[in-house]
């Protein structure tokens, strides 16, 4: 959510809007994430909308091609009818204003790790009913130093017979088991953050050869205390130990950088080459649930880029 939408939605209830900014903690992100997912629960459907063609306009505006953003529609509508109808909305809308500016639009249906692991089973069932039409992946977010996995296992078995690509939180508020997990228990093929591998030598040689990708999300994990600062962010090792790894914006209403802004960090806090952004650009597209012509065309053009003169 833009922070301009979050101050508009506030105000026509009456109240101030959270500070975006001013977290210390985990727990005090999701305070904020609550009172933006209340407010569209609570209005109208327009304000969901609103929020997913935001969404889109702000990627395409940063150069994105392809835009996967994490929903649970579980989050709005408790009848599975009706979640299924709201998730039809997302797709449609996405799909709509991500057409209308020239990218590709799906979703990552994700669980909550702080929900029953019905609940997950639940969500990844519907899931499997947008498989291929609309949603492409499977997630897993919340406190991953608080809930193990073990327990959603069955709903990434669903998700997976169901053709998703499993891709779940690890390795941000917990150390290199939870990553290691996150592929042994729940056969995650991409995993959110999974900076704190860099912990584990045996674990960066292992997720480099198994091809194990990491959405690294560089200055949320700094605000977050994920990292001391960004001049000592893991991404460029992680690179070295020959990880693939992605980069991510992760949620620019508390953390402010889009995703145009977490590459030229990796170019000029990383001091990352334009072989190795490219690499990351690759890496994106490749492990996304991108349409084949989505990806041959992304492949071709970022040759294109890294070859120019210019």
């Amino acid at each position: 959510m833009r922070p301009a939408t979050l101050a508009e939605l506030t105000g026509e209830h009456g109240e101030q809007p959270p500070d975006s900014g001013g977290f210390t903690s985990f727990e005090d992100f999701m305070s904020m994430y609550r009172v933006a997912a209340r407010l569209v629960r609570n209005g109208p459907r327009e304000n969901l909308l609103r929020l997913v063609r935001g969404v889109v306009e702000d990627a395409a505006a940063d150069g994105a091609v392809w835009i996967e953003p994490q929903v649970n529609p579980l989050t709005y509508e408790d009848d599975p009818g009706a979640a299924l109808d709201l998730l039809d909305t997302v797709i449609d809308e996405g799909r709509h204003a991500a057409a209308r500016l020239g990218i590709g639009f799906g979703v990552l249906l994700y669980a909550r790790r702080n929900a029953d692991p019905s609940e997950a089973a639940r969500t990844a069932r519907l899931a499997s009913q947008r498989a291929g039409n609309g949603v492409v992946s499977f997630g897993l977010t919340g406190d991953e130093a608080q809930y193990a996995p073990e327990p959603f296992a069955h709903a990434f078995t669903i998700a997976r017979d169901a053709g998703l690509i499993p891709a779940r939180h690890a390795g941000e508020l917990a150390g290199p088991a939870s990553v290691r997990a996150a592929f042994d228990v729940l056969g995650a093929r991409r995993i959110a953050h999974g900076v704190r591998a860099i912990e584990d030598l045996a674990l960066v040689v292992r997720l480099a050869a198994e091809g194990v990708v990491l959405d690294v999300c560089p200055t949320s994990n700094a605000a977050l205390g994920v990292v001391k600062s960004l001049s000592v962010h893991p991404l460029p090792l992680l690179l070295q130990g020959g990880i693939r790894c992605t980069l991510n914006a992760d949620d620019p209403l508390p953390f402010g950088p889009g995703l145009l802004d977490e590459y030229e960090t990796a170019r000029t806090t990383f001091a990352l080459t334009d072989p190795q952004l490219a690499a990351i650009a690759l890496t994106s597209v490749e492990s996304s649930g991108a349409p084949r012509a989505t990806v041959e065309d992304s492949v071709t053009r970022i040759a294109d880029w890294l070859n120019s003169p210019d």
